[in-house]
């Protein structure tokens, strides 16, 4: 049980730091914290390009390992005897 909790812990840390970097690497939508480091210089074209996209579906993808391993050290805490 130890040894899945710490995978978990692993896991939680890992996929925090990535998750962090994804949502910074974001651009930014105007206004923002994003415009102190030139986001805001920028133009849209008109739409997201498939490099937006992609880091899109990897955020997300990112953010349900997160929340997972969230749920499971609960759950491990919660039932551990």
């Amino acid at each position: 049980m130890d040894a899945v909790r710490i995978v978990l812990q692993v896991l939680l840390v890992v996929a925090s730091l990535i998750l962090t970097l994804f949502i910074l690497l974001h651009k930014g939508k105007g206004g923002g914290l994003s415009d102190m480091f030139g986001g805001g210089m920028s133009t849209s074209l008109g739409g997201s390009s498939v490099a937006e996209r992609n880091l899109d579906r990897f955020t997300v993808a990112v953010a349900l390992v997160w929340a997972t391993s969230i749920i499971g050290l609960g759950l491990l805490a919660r039932f551990a005897s």
